[in-house]
């Protein structure tokens, strides 16, 4: 049963608007939780989609992993009552503020939607909360350290961010998050000129701080005691700056910056000793304790003036609540609920109190600081100090992984506006308009593209060079994403990605600039090896390109090749999708032989993203497991002397396995094709993994059986050496321990779930002291209570195929009270409460519902306690 740590109280009454309206006006105290949810890109530069992560595992990578410990939870967050049953789901997102990154929305939107939804739609929830303000910021596009990137580029990441965001969000921010809160008066004033309204900053960023408008009182020297000073007002006609050092800022308002030309921007420090404890102190481990220290930060008022309004408010990770402290969305909610329930405090987001409660303070920022270097900026381009940890390593490897992608992009800009000029009247503002064909890569959308920003109607091959520049441009601002820099090593996976993004670059470079674009790679190479390893053997950053970068460039060569490999184990219809590519099948054979197999084909590929497509035919000979190999090259359907010269080769093949000549075979492919040069090495890496899981399957189950009949026929001595006290051998008890895990497993993952067998089976782990992998069974039981309750939503949608689908969910749930290791239900929970506020439900039967009800109990639901947030439920 999965194990809730955050326990609390059963709901007080909930009180009305008008309490705590009421409660505002005696006591106008507001509380603000932020929470910054980022994740850095991890799509392959060619195939735009996030590869298999064995890191991560059980799940497929660490966006599936972060997304299920944390994204997902605090959409559906549960607050208990004492005897740990659920009271309420809640989500989270709609009583904070929040900021995703972009490139994480886009991958939770395709990859986890229904999380993806939760998000999106707390924003709306949250604007009726909140006077019309929703909780969602933008953020600036992909998490560039914005006073170290040039102003073209700042404003690229500016307008990406807010284009995402309406996108996303359906309306304009009035906030946007800074990467690492990066921040100096000039990035302020691009922001401003864009329309942002506020940002949120460490207190460590406040430089100084003086009075907006004239006092009503008279109070003490605010030169004295700074905070002292922003709680009460200055003395009349007072407007000396004052001075904040070491983050000596009251937090509890807004501060208005004034920029140039008569823009302003406000901004928002953080309490930061709050904001660090919920980060680095554990604080997280109480709900009551968390909401107890965002009380905390509010200061007695003013004699002169009770009732100015104050916010304490604090900024983390939004990954702190789940992923980096378990149950952490559970202490935000049960603290959330805590205030508001109680009447202790108003919540709020930022655009909401700014409307409310204005500035009357002005502030300067500390020119180019951050929250996370003690430095400035100096992370992200020097040897500070600033690292992950590691005993005796530098990160002299900063300056010159900066200094290799400065000069890339410095010495592909001049390149790119010539080229540009025959597509486009500028570059830059046509790049600034590309997030929407990121956003929607339909050939709708590029049509109308083309349409507002071509120079004329272009042809193909220039519609699919003008895609490819700004396929460019656009890894120009990938390459430059702040994680690259933020740890120890240059061989770090998110060094490597930013230095993939580079190589993308330098390959769209390279076709579309001809020798000086060619000329590019040797130049950063160069560069780049003054950025040394402190691992021995990986030397230099130029090795670490060439070690994991070069590999991974594809053309639709190798996309076509990886079409013919993996066609040997999976039938694909006639027009598929692999990845970013659309591959259109124009013919494919297959011959066998024994264990042999051939597979000859033609297909057109295209990339969906610079529309470019190229005509293949291929080959692939597989002699079973891992021997397998395949050729590939260009084909011209409309030249008559390819297709007689192709199907010549097909039928000598043909022959050839008739009379099981595999070496004929061979020699036909190498002479047609000329040479063989991929092999299942050759498959991307979620298809290799694939491909290779299913040559083992075989393997395995081989050898489960042989494992498992060994367990069978030595069972009783095992108990009998169990009950004696004595150690059983190593090899039995290794093949009990893999005999009983395996059994399990297939038991759990069963279609037809058969309660009694598992039990036996847990009996005989426990009976003989057999070691069970608690981690993977545990997943695997979760995952097959998830499958159930889908099911159960095709049996309330009326699907006749899943009449037994409350029985079997009912059953699955009972067995996991009795499974000694943790399951997380959380998904399953979440479907059940998804269907207790259908409004559809009319039709359900008196004896359905009771099952349904019980099912909620089972899942540990006090079901005739939960207050529905939205719908209506059918008890």
């Amino acid at each position: 049963m999965t194990k809730q740590k955050i326990q609390a109280k059963p709901a007080p009454r909930k009180k009305s608007t008008a309490d705590i309206s009421a409660s505002a006006v005696e006591a106008p105290r507001f509380v603000c939780v932020h929470g910054h949810f980022y994740q850095p890109p991890r799509e392959n530069p060619w195939l735009e989609t996030v590869e298999i992560q064995d890191s991560a595992a059980p799940y497929h990578d660490w966006n599936d992993r972060i997304t299920s410990e944390c994204y997902a939870p605090n959409g559906a967050s549960r607050i208990t009552n004492k005897q740990n049953e659920i009271i309420r789901i809640m989500n989270n997102y709609a009583r904070m503020s929040f900021n995703f990154g972009p490139t994480l929305l886009s991958w939770l939107s395709d990859k986890a939607p229904r999380t993806y939804r939760m998000i999106v739609d707390a924003d709306k929830v949250s604007a009726q909360h909140y006077s019309g303000h929703g909780s969602a910021v933008a953020q600036v596009y992909n998490h560039i350290i914005m006073p170290l990137a040039s102003r073209r580029d700042a404003l690229t990441q500016i307008r990406w961010g807010i284009a995402d965001f309406e996108f996303r969000f359906g309306h304009k921010p009035e906030g946007m998050w800074l990467a690492e809160t990066a921040v100096n008066r000039s990035v302020l004033d691009l922001m401003a000129q864009e329309g942002i309204k506020f940002t949120i900053l460490a207190p460590l960023q406040c430089a100084r701080i003086r009075r907006l408008e004239p006092p009503v009182t008279t109070a003490s020297k605010p030169d004295l005691d700074p905070v002292a000073a922003a709680k009460s007002p200055a003395a009349p006609g007072e407007d000396t700056w004052i001075q904040t050092p070491n983050a000596n800022v009251d937090p509890t308002h807004p501060y208005l910056v004034k920029l140039d030309e008569g823009r302003t921007i406000a901004v928002f420090f953080y309490d930061g000793p709050s904001s660090r404890a919920i980060a680095f102190e554990g604080l997280l481990n109480s709900g009551e304790n968390f909401g107890s220290r965002l009380l905390a930060g509010f200061h007695p008022a003013s004699p002169g003036d009770p009732e100015v309004a104050q916010l304490s408010h604090v900024a983390t990770d939004g990954e702190s609540y789940g992923h980096h402290h378990k149950h952490g969305e559970m202490a935000l909610s049960y603290a959330m609920h805590w205030i508001e329930e109680g009447g202790k405090a108003k919540l709020t987001n930022y655009g909401e109190f700014l409307e409310k409660f204005p500035p009357k303070w002005e502030a300067e920022v500390a020119e180019d600081t951050s929250w996370s270097c003690a430095h400035g900026i100096e992370r992200w381009r020097s040897n500070c100090g600033c690292n992950g940890g590691k005993a005796g390593w530098n990160q002299e490897w900063r300056a010159p992984l900066r200094e290799a992608l400065d000069y890339l992009r410095d010495a592909t800009a001049p390149l790119a506006e010539q080229i540009s000029k025959s597509f486009f009247n500028d570059l830059w503002t046509t790049r600034d308009a590309y997030i929407q064909v990121v956003l929607d890569r339909s050939p709708a959308a590029i049509i109308k593209f083309f349409a507002d920003h071509a120079i004329r109607p272009l042809t193909e091959n220039e519609r699919v060079a003008a895609l490819e520049l700004l396929e460019l441009e656009r890894h120009t601002q990938l390459m430059y994403t702040s994680c690259g820099w933020f740890f120890d090593e240059i061989s770090g996976i998110e060094t490597i990605q930013i230095i993939a993004y580079a190589g993308r670059v330098l390959q769209l470079a390279a076709k579309l600039f001809g020798p000086a674009g060619t000329a590019l790679e040797a130049e950063f190479l160069t560069r780049l090896a003054r950025a040394k390893s402190n691992v021995p053997e990986m030397g230099d950053g130029a090795e670490v390109y060439r070690r994991y970068v070069t590999h991974m460039k594809i053309g639709l060569e190798q996309v076509g090749a990886h079409y013919a490999i993996s066609s040997i184990f999976r039938a694909y219809p006639e027009q598929g999708e692999l990845f970013c590519f659309d591959v259109h099948r124009e013919g494919q054979e297959v011959f066998n032989s024994g264990r042999g197999r051939v597979a000859l084909g033609r297909a057109l590929v295209y990339s969906r993203i610079t529309e470019e497509s190229e005509e293949l035919c291929f080959a692939v000979l597989h002699l079973g497991d891992q021997n397998l190999s395949a050729a590939v090259k260009a084909y011209n359907s409309t030249d008559p002397a390819e297709v007689e010269a192709f199907a010549t080769f097909s039928s000598d093949i043909s022959t050839a396995i008739r009379r099981a000549n595999l070496p004929e075979v061979i020699r036909l492919i190498d002479r047609f094709f000329g040479e063989t040069a991929y092999s299942l090495t050759s498959l991307f890496a979620d298809e290799q993994h694939r491909i290779l899981t299913s040559i083992l399957n075989q393997t395995v189950s081989e050898m489960e059986d042989s494992l498992r009949k060994i367990y069978e026929d030595h069972a009783s001595l095992l108990h009998f050496l169990t009950e004696s006290g004595m150690t059983a051998p190593p090899a039995l008890a290794t093949a009990a321990r893999f005999a009983i895990n395996a059994s399990l497993r297939h038991a759990i993952e069963s279609d037809t779930f058969d309660a009694a067998v598992i039990e036996s089976l847990l009996g005989r782990a426990t009976a003989d002291q057999i070691e069970l992998n608690t981690t993977l069974l545990g997943y695997t039981t979760g995952q097959r209570m998830k499958r159930a309750m889908i099911r159960l939503e095709a049996a309330a949608e009326g699907d006749p195929s899943a009449v037994d689908a409350l029985p079997t969910a009912l059953q699955i749930a009972e067995t996991i009270h009795k499974m000694p290791f943790e399951v997380s239900i959380w998904q399953a929970q979440n479907i059940w409460n998804d269907l207790l506020r259908r409004s559809d439900n009319n039709y359900w039967t008196d004896e359905w519902k009771e099952g349904f009800k019980k099912l909620g109990e089972i899942m540990n639901i006090k079901v005739d306690q939960l207050v529905i947030e939205e719908g209506v439920s059918i008890f």
